[in-house]
């Protein structure tokens, strides 16, 4: 009796708690990711995805906080509807060199505030920007965001994942750097030589077909001239023989 007693208080507590676990939402978070790839030393266009974590409010605003000893001289920010972009840019204490030019100022922070409802409950929203030039010395690039919520609730996405240590409660938004690439803004450089030799190709065959036509009209026309020679010829011949005969 007893034993049937406890077997079904472990039972019920085991019930409890997958009933427990199960109650508890699995939580993302605001993430960066590239499209296509994002090369060290070149530039790329990211999103920022930014889900909606509660039930009873929206998200009506972020804030991506960009690494100061990575800094950025190009940051552009791409129209997203019913959200108005800020680019906050902060001087620089050492000017870094792009292209041959210097640059004393660079964009410390890019906050995204919702015209209408916002990311509402249950959805979630992707702030696309354009960035350059990326770091060619480091593997990543680690953020910090914060999410307001409608009810006045600030989330900050600001812990960095430390290595070999578990994900933290609020980790800050990382971009991964891939190796460095041929063509610094984001092309492949072997996509430009295989079009320009079809190119080339293209336009050998046309100065081909061009000298084709042009040996087909010329010998059309001596052919005519031929012709025409041949004529007068005969036709001289005729008239001679006439006249002898009279």
């Amino acid at each position: 009796m007893k034993s049937l007693t406890r077997v079904s208080v472990v039972a019920g507590t085991a019930a409890s708690a997958v009933l427990l676990l199960s109650a508890v939402p699995a939580f993302a978070h605001v993430s960066v990711s590239p499209e296509g790839v994002a090369a060290k030393g070149g530039y790329a266009t990211v999103n920022f995805k930014v889900p909606n974590e509660r039930d009873d409010a929206s998200t009506t605003k972020l804030e991506v906080t960009f690494p100061a000893d990575q800094p950025l001289a190009s940051v552009m920010t791409q129209p997203v509807p019913g959200w108005k972009a800020k680019v906050t840019k902060t001087k620089l204490k050492k000017p870094i060199e792009i292209h041959g030019e210097k640059i004393d100022e660079a964009v410390s922070k890019v906050t995204w505030s919702a015209d209408g409802k916002g990311i509402e409950p249950g959805t979630f929203q992707k702030f696309p920007l354009s960035l350059g030039q990326l770091p060619e010395d480091a593997d990543q690039m680690v953020f910090k965001a914060l999410q307001t919520y409608s009810n006045k609730e600030v989330v900050r996405w600001i812990e960095p994942q430390q290595k070999g240590q578990e994900e933290p409660d609020f980790p800050a938004p990382a971009l991964a750097l891939s190796a460095a690439s041929d063509d610094h803004h984001g092309g492949d450089a072997s996509d430009d030589k295989a079009a320009a030799k079809a190119d080339a190709k293209s336009e050998g065959k046309e100065e081909k077909a061009a000298d084709s036509d042009s040996s087909d009209t010329t010998a059309r026309t001596l052919g005519i001239v031929g012709i025409v020679v041949g004529a007068a010829g005969v036709a001289f011949g005729v008239l001679a023989g006439r006249r002898r005969s009279s």
